[in-house]
């Protein structure tokens, strides 16, 4: 079946390409499939990309979080047209690195992951850091690793290779937040102007409290490095009907903004997408940006993507599978 359905859009495609797109869409009664909502493109499952028990750095036999950057024209004589950050959650934790020359793979371990580790002399020393996201801050010239560690606590490092960090501070914690708040994590960040805030980046993360439901929040900034942050959440589980969202990512097509973010699988496992304005000031919920399979490996969760773009082929980077038990995959749009 998918193998025909994706047949029949190249024939749709080539139909179109000869002026013909008419008669062949009547000749097999049929329209090209709809793209994602807000115009996004109808991401497939393509394969998998890192499965723990294949890595040399494996200490807890999961891994999650994915964000790929490409560095080939940001670093000299990088080890790879992209570098894939990942890591595993559970204590250690430990923020790791992957190289490749395509977005769809392979991607080569880097030999000495995790390249940052739960100790930093001089800094901190917590149980675990994960959800590694890589900015390449332009004004800096440099790359910027927001993680976290405790679960209360999301830290900023430094760096011009992509590889080598430099501590720099702690830019979100849940002291941040309202009273009751037990988890400021998952974050990433993005360069995006909001002139009425006098902000230059937006941050968006996963929220927890006592209730232990878990929700978007976002924040602001003019530099990257401090913030300020909304003190109710961006998108509430109970606006979409999930028990927790989290893993979410900004992104901007047609004059606008949304946030895509992902369901836990007990509340479907999709990734959903809700519009949020340029200005953040919408909160339009458009459904479902991807739909997870049931087949092996996302045995219904899909969660925590990222985006690029390779030879203008567009690709969503994310977890596949059940969370501590799934794996690092790709699709093509």
């Amino acid at each position: 079946m998918h193998e025909h359905h994706f047949d029949r859009r190249l024939f749709l495609r080539a139909g179109a390409a000869t002026g013909a797109a008419l008669t062949v869409g009547t000749a097999l009664g049929t329209q090209p499939a709809a793209a994602a909502p807000g115009g996004f493109p109808d991401y497939k499952y393509v394969r998998t990309l890192l499965t723990a028990s294949q890595l040399k750095y494996n200490p807890t036999g999961e891994i999650i979080f994915p964000c790929i950057r490409g560095v080939y024209d940001k670093v000299n004589s990088p080890l790879g047209r992209y570098y894939l950050y990942y890591a595993p959650h559970d204590a250690p934790g430990g923020i790791c690195l992957a190289y490749g020359n395509s977005l769809e793979g392979p991607f080569t371990e880097y030999p000495s992951n995790p390249i940052v580790s739960n100790t930093w002399p001089g800094h901190y020393s917590v149980s675990h850091v994960s959800s590694p996201h890589v900015l390449w801050n332009q004004d800096a010239k440099e790359f910027w690793l927001y993680f976290h560690g405790e679960n209360t606590t999301t830290r900023l490092a430094r760096s011009a290779d992509g590889i080598h960090f430099t501590y720099d501070k702690v830019v979100l914690s849940t002291s941040m937040l309202p009273a009751g708040t037990t988890e400021t994590s998952y974050a990433r960040v993005f360069r995006h102007d909001l002139p009425s805030r006098g902000a230059l980046y937006v941050m968006v993360f996963m929220l927890n409290n006592t209730t232990n439901h878990r929700d978007i929040g976002w924040g602001w900034s003019a530099d990257g490095r401090t913030w300020s942050y909304d003190q109710q959440p961006l998108i509430r589980h109970g606006d979409v009907g999930a028990v927790n969202v989290g893993g979410p990512h900004l992104l901007h097509r047609n004059n606008s903004t949304y946030v895509v973010y992902n369901k836990d699988k007990s509340s479907g496992g999709d990734i959903m997408i809700t519009e949020v304005g340029n200005d953040f000031s919408k909160r339009t919920h458009l459904g479902v940006f991807y739909n997870s399979r049931s087949a092996a490996p996302e045995n219904g969760r899909a969660a925590a993507p990222s985006f690029g773009t390779d030879g203008g082929v567009p690709y969503m980077i994310y977890e596949a599978g059940e969370r501590l038990a799934g794996a690092i995959a790709v699709a093509r749009g």
